[in-house]
């Protein structure tokens, strides 16, 4: 897959937490990760944005009606596999994902591992979310967990021991 297929979008929205070198570089490979083991061979735009736990509480209200602050929310903008056209560059846009950078400091320290691990698999969790796939049931969250994990390790970013599953 080529490189410049694959076009992601991160934006800055929050000042809690100062992001570490490398982490965009490290959301970058993952999109492209995900992209890839799904097959998924098309040019695509995915938006990225940080925000803060009052951010994310605030979409979680206005598009779950669910009135918390949660890690990561997905807002794919396809459905079946059809997405809408960037008509300047032709890529299909898959989606915007929104990460609490305070929700990931503190899953990241709750779990034991890094916060570039943890960032790392909200974004694969997210991409798959952008590509339809759910974990309403419990076989669903097993075949995306597997998914994410293997992103995680081609990544060089595998489970530690300390890592608790639902």
């Amino acid at each position: 897959m080529k490189e410049n297929k694959i076009r992601v979008i991160i934006t800055n929205n929050q000042k809690a937490v100062k992001i570490p070198t490398g982490l965009r570089m490290l959301i970058r490979r993952c999109c492209h990760a995900v992209l890839e083991l799904e097959k998924f061979s098309e040019p695509a735009e995915i938006s990225v944005t940080f925000s803060d736990n009052e951010q994310i509480r605030k979409l979680n209200s206005q598009y779950r009606e669910i009135d918390s602050a949660t890690d990561v929310l997905s807002f794919p903008m396809g459905e079946n596999g059809e997405y809408d056209m960037n008509l300047e560059t032709g890529a299909k846009i898959l989606g915007d994902v929104v990460i609490s950078m305070e929700k990931a400091v503190e899953q990241a320290e709750a779990f034991g591992h890094s916060l570039q691990r943890e960032v790392g698999y909200l974004t694969a969790h997210s991409v798959l979310h952008l590509l339809g796939y759910d974990h309403i049931d419990n076989m669903d969250r097993v075949r995306m967990r597997e998914k994410e994990e293997f992103v995680m390790d081609e990544l060089g970013l595998p489970a530690s021991s300390s890592y608790i599953v639902e």
